[in-house]
């Protein structure tokens, strides 16, 4: 490098020798990806998706996913448009992928869970795929499914390993969540100055126990009022009661008999309030037992269908001694259900969502491959970030079996062979890595190797990609290279597994923010060659040789170029590099010939 005096003289030539270098540029991530493999989302604001895939074509992209994200845009897409976006993409050759609008799965809403909300996602998925099946004649659409909507486990990364910090349970009852964290607790006889940490599982063992407690204790509560006043009542009557032969029926009683009998009648209220709660705590207690817990209720209910028939064979004959038989009925099933473990009322939000969430997409799956055996989408569910049910690998990895599990159940009792059952569960259901989603674990402590693990244990699941940058903090949205998303040892990961498929990369907020187009620097980020061939050049070592692919010439005979250099051209018209606008009508004017 030339220097004169206190001035370095730079190379003028931007690319310098360093272009030459397979690992140049800035964004370069050390990974190449052919550009034909690299898509872009349409915008996520507007029903005119065809506007959008067409402006993704003009850019030369061959992978475009639609991606009306709202479920209200979505149903302003005219359906002819799904047919158009077809004949777009055979005429171009595009690859076209539907990300489906935010449905919950599992049926969670902010009031609760019910069958009722999971039945209107399943239909509204069912209508997703036979508008996606529009994209393409041959059929096996990619369409991305988000794995839930719902708050779930909270992970953090800690020297002893990963553990969840955070846990959303949800009470099976009532289909209410309730947030759970760790917790330092003091009580008497304990270390008061460091306290007993309750970690989140322990929470929730306390909560199903006092939960439990809570319902055994207002039961035995009610059932000794119930006792004293029905002993109140038995006390005028204990001679006649005693008496195997009495029928009560037949019997004319005293003053003081006739009180009694009263009283005896408040006391049945009273008795058939608690065998009411009781009934609710033992079918409570039988939902969401374990299977011990379930053999120990199953003699009760033995005992209680025995017993009930001599207490409805009494009643016929001395009533007052049926009432003392039903109270010791009901002391001995109490007895019984206390000797079972607390029911897991209250579990994990992602254990309760798992059930219904799978049953949704296996249905869903099973309706697309039984209306169109031949064009079969493919259903991609796609991890969430932290915070979020179903982020973990280990999760997303139970979502994906638990769904192709379900879908060939459904498929055996409509009579397909469980192997034709088995193969085409594996083609139809598959998973949408979100690697941006992903490296937002690092907020919680976890590094680029941990990463790799979670990828790991879900790589041979992945059939679609997503490719987003950030910086562990949030979902930024950025193109690759432009945060710190382990790309290139992910994608190496996928890679090993054999996945080649198309990576989506969904960078929108850079582009709202500064309007323009990340593919550019998505090609650079990932060095695709240049040249369909796997070859050199690549981009990123042209990126900065000249004004870039999308940046064309800029103006012909720019003005300031004679003016830079004393042409004094500057009054010609405008056509010849000129600032003055042509005489009107003249052949300097502007306008075409006529």
């Amino acid at each position: 490098m030339p220097k004169i005096g206190k001035y370095n003289i730079n190379e003028i030539y931007t690319g310098g020798y360093s272009s030459l270098q397979p690992d140049f540029g800035g964004l370069y991530l050390g990974y190449n990806v052919r550009a034909s493999t690299i898509g872009s989302p349409t915008s996520i604001q507007t029903a005119n998706q065809l506007k959008e895939v067409s402006q993704r074509l003009n850019e030369g992209i061959v992978p475009i996913e639609l991606q009306p994200l709202n479920p209200e845009v979505f149903d302003q897409i005219p359906k002819q448009h799904f047919k158009e976006i077809n004949r777009l993409a055979k005429l171009t050759g595009a690859k076209i992928s539907l990300h489906a609008p935010i449905i919950e799965p599992s049926g969670m809403t902010k009031e609760g869970w019910s069958e009722i909300s999971r039945q209107l996602a399943e239909r509204q998925l069912n209508d997703v795929v036979e508008k996606a099946l529009e994209l393409d004649d041959k059929g096996r659409v990619p369409i991305t499914i988000h794995s839930a909507g719902i708050p779930g486990k909270e992970y953090i990364m800690t020297p002893q390993g990963r553990k969840i910090e955070r846990l959303i349970v949800i009470n099976q009852e009532t289909k209410k969540m309730v947030p759970l964290e760790e917790e330092k607790k003091f009580y008497p006889g304990e270390d008061l100055k460091n306290g007993v940490v309750f970690d989140v599982n322990r929470e929730l063992r306390a909560l199903n126990n006092s939960e439990w407690v809570n319902n055994l204790t207002n039961l035995e509560f009610y059932k000794k009022e119930a006792d004293e006043v029905m002993r109140g009542a038995l006390i005028p009557l204990a001679p006649i009661v005693a008496e195997e032969n009495v029928n009560l029926r037949e019997l004319r009683p005293t003053p003081e008999q006739e009180a009694a009998f009263n009283q005896l009648g408040r006391a049945e209220i009273f008795m058939n309030n608690v065998e009411t709660s009781f009934n609710s705590i033992f079918n409570k207690a039988y939902q969401f037992s374990d299977e011990k817990g379930k053999e120990r209720l199953k003699k009760v209910s033995e005992r209680w269908g025995i017993e009930g028939e001599k207490i409805e064979k009494e009643k016929e004959k001395n009533f007052a001694r049926a009432y003392i038989l039903k109270s010791q009925l009901l002391d001995e099933s109490i007895r019984g259900i206390k000797q079972i473990p607390p029911p897991k009322l209250y579990i994990p939000i992602e254990d309760f969502a798992m059930k219904h969430s799978t049953e949704t997409i296996a249905n869903v799956a099973f309706n697309a491959y039984k209306k169109h055996p031949d064009k079969s989408p493919q259903i991609n569910i796609e991890n969430l970030y932290t915070g979020m049910a179903f982020s973990s690998g280990e999760e997303m990895k139970k979502f994906i079996l638990d769904s192709r599990e379900k879908f060939v159940e459904r498929a055996r009792k409509d009579g397909v062979s469980e192997g034709t059952a088995r193969q085409m569960a594996e083609k139809m259901i598959g998973m949408t890595l979100d690697v941006g989603h992903l490296n937002i674990y690092k907020k919680q402590g976890y590094t680029d190797e941990d990463l790799l693990k979670e990828v790991k244990e879900i790589s041979k699941f992945v059939k679609h990609v997503h490719l987003t940058d950030n910086f562990g903090y949030g979902d930024s949205h950025l193109p690759p290279g432009m945060g710190n998303v382990p790309f290139k040892k992910i994608l190496e990961e996928l890679e090993k597994k054999g996945y080649q498929g198309t990576k989506i990369v969904e960078a929108g907020a850079f582009v709202q923010h500064f309007q323009t187009s990340p593919h550019p620097y998505a090609l650079e980020a990932l060095g695709s060659p240049v040249y369909a061939m796997k070859m050199a050049p690549y981009w990123n070592q042209i990126s900065n040789t000249y004004q870039g692919y999308y940046g064309g010439y800029g103006l012909m005979l720019p003005s300031i170029n004679y003016e830079s250099f004393g042409g004094g051209f500057s009054q010609l018209p405008g056509e010849l590099g000129g600032q003055r606008a042509g005489a009107g009508g003249s052949r300097m004017s502007g306008r075409p010939m006529e």
